[in-house]
């Protein structure tokens, strides 16, 4: 049918004004959420640091929306990825332990993120999202043999996987040492001092005529056998260890075994940049979580020995450039005006991590106290950058506290994902906070936990500006005097290994956020007023927590086991 001048001029006119009325329906946002592995608050530019060149996540800051307080749910790498996929402390779901290991040593062991567990990709996964991990899982892999994978990335809805199944350790680099060297070379010390020890009883022995010359020899023979098997087993574990565990895998397939470092950020980089080209006409969320300044450290040949901070400088600032990578490839995609960046680190720098030579392998938590493995400041607080041109303000900082386990709820409210009703999740949506909407934070009381054991609790009263900080027990720094637990790479838990407070050890971070001056009820009037308050938060909390809820990093799960292990390609 033909149409006439003034009918086609009524359809224009139709048009236009639908258009004005309803308007194209805005597009739903898409998600790039980078973990940094290991990086100190201090390490930045944008937090400070004056000597590491981090232009591009600097460029996050100036763009975004920079916090201050922004906290790992755990200081250790596994509960601390638990707590941010699914928003829940990891005590939860099992993801903390209850014995002195605190995080997966091998692909084949048991535990891992249950499969009842709801991430945020699984919540947008099933809203239409392309979802896609390039890095570090750290949360398990199979259950009772080797191609279940229930605790694989894929089956906690990411469609796209290629990366590390446990995590980038010593071992991985040759010649880099080895995780076993420190606990193997005490057996060794002590196995050694005991053939000492018999040795010179069996010459006693021999001397009264108690013992003969040839049982006492081969007596001695026997030890020094144990004693140099002892001395050679940390060789032998970190060769066996790289071969079985340093692992890169693309979905459920092995992709080398084991891993060449060399060249690895580029490629995962490269991967990140890939996925969003592929996903770019649709929304998509991509983890981009580094290898990245966990030791052993690596760095491209544009990098390696360019930095001021040796090996680790060299490390963080290739990864910087892998974050520009991504950026840039938003830019050229048009995508950034619709993209939510985040960028944050899983918990505080390791102290501790020093090479034979001397060298620091690890980061800087800045003015403050600790690093990863304990509940100081310097262990939990870590970098926190929320950049979003559609609805945030750039240059905008909040020192409010928040948690790495408040990406959940904004993630999955922003994509329009209904949150499980059926458990608790501890994040808070961070929306309003970080548009300006929201003076104070909507956590009032925080918890921070070493392994399964509450540790210490943050409260931050809702009209005041004190944030208390109160601590059950704190560990033992070795040597006295230190900033970290050197004699055993790590701080634990329990036992000896900590000092146990009562009543609690208390700070005001806003005043003493490098937690140098504990308070007592000579210097704050309050002192036992605030501690009967913050152990009600406590004792409320813990009646929410499940005590029968299996322990993924029991001992049972933790071991190895020969039938789990990836053996090449692998099929569902």
């Amino acid at each position: 049918m033909a149409t006439t001048p003034t009918l086609a001029l009524f359809l224009l006119l139709l048009g236009v004004t639908r258009a004005h009325s309803d308007g194209p329906a805005p597009r739903r946002p898409n998600f790039v959420l980078i973990m940094a592995d290991d990086m100190g608050i201090g390490d930045p530019g944008c937090y400070g640091n004056r000597t590491l060149r981090t232009p591009n996540i600097d460029r996050l800051a100036r763009e975004g929306v920079k916090l201050t307080q922004h906290l790992a749910a755990s200081p250790l790498c596994t509960p601390s990825r638990a707590a941010f996929l699914t928003g829940r402390y990891a005590v939860r779901s099992g993801m903390a332990s209850r014995n002195r290991v605190g995080v997966f040593l091998f692909t084949a062991s048991s535990g891992g993120l249950p499969p009842s567990e709801v991430t945020f990709a699984r919540l947008l996964q099933d809203r239409g999202y392309a979802t896609g991990l390039v890095g570090k899982w750290h949360l398990g892999l199979s259950c009772r043999h080797r191609a279940d994978f229930c605790h694989h990335p894929l089956r906690h809805g990411f469609g796209f996987f290629l990366g590390f199944p446990l995590s980038n350790l010593r071992d991985c680099r040759p010649g880099a040492g080895s995780v076993w060297a420190g606990p193997l070379g005490v057996a060794a010390g002590a196995a050694l001092r005991a053939l000492g020890a018999c040795a010179a009883a069996l010459a006693a022995a021999r001397g009264a005529g108690l013992a003969r010359a040839r049982g006492g020899a081969w007596a001695a023979l026997a030890l020094a056998l144990a004693a140099l098997g002892v001395a050679a087993a940390p060789r032998a574990l970190s060769l066996g260890f790289r071969l079985a565990n340093c692992v890169l895998m693309a979905g459920l397939e092995v992709a080398q075994q084991p891993a060449e470092l060399d060249g690895l950020a580029g490629a995962l980089a490269a991967q990140g940049v890939a996925f969003l080209e592929r996903h770019a006409r649709a929304p998509f969320l991509l983890f981009v979580s580094f290898l990245h300044v966990h030791t052993a450290h690596f760095a491209g040949p544009g990098f390696a020995g360019r930095s001021r901070h040796g090996a680790y400088g060299d490390s963080a600032e290739e990864m910087d450039w892998a974050v520009g990578q991504i950026l840039d490839a938003l830019d050229r995609l048009g995508l950034t005006n619709d993209t939510l960046v985040y960028f944050t680190s899983d918990h505080g720098a390791h102290v501790e991590e020093v090479s034979a030579e001397g060298e620091m392998h690890g980061g800087s938590n800045g003015i403050y106290k600790g690093g990863k493995a304990t509940n100081w400041e310097g262990g939990i607080r870590v970098p926190g950058i929320v950049r979003y041109p559609r609805l945030l303000t750039p240059g905008l900082e909040v020192s409010e506290p928040t948690s790495n386990m408040d990406v959940f709820p904004t993630v999955a409210k922003l994509a329009g994902a209904e949150i499980p009703s059926d458990r608790i999740i501890d994040g808070r949506d961070m929306m309003p906070l970080l548009q300006g909407h929201a003076p104070r934070s909507s956590h009032e009381f925080m918890f921070h936990y070493c392994n399964a054991y509450l540790n210490a609790v943050r409260w931050a009263p809702p009209n005041e500006t004190a944030v208390w900080k109160a601590f059950y027990f704190t560990p033992n720094f070795d040597p006295p005097g230190a900033n970290g637990c050197f004699s055993t790479l790590v701080c634990f838990c329990a036992g000896d290994h900590v000092t146990r407070h009562d009543p609690p050890l208390l700070f005001d971070l806003s005043r003493d956020p490098g937690e140098r001056r504990p308070l007592t009820p000579a210097s704050e009037p309050r002192f036992h007023a605030v501690l009967a308050a913050m152990a009600d938060a406590a004792d409320a909390h813990a009646r929410t927590l499940d005590p029968a809820v299996p322990d993924q990093l029991s001992l049972a799960n933790l071991v190895w086991k020969p039938w789990l292990q990836l053996r090449g390609p692998t099929v569902a």
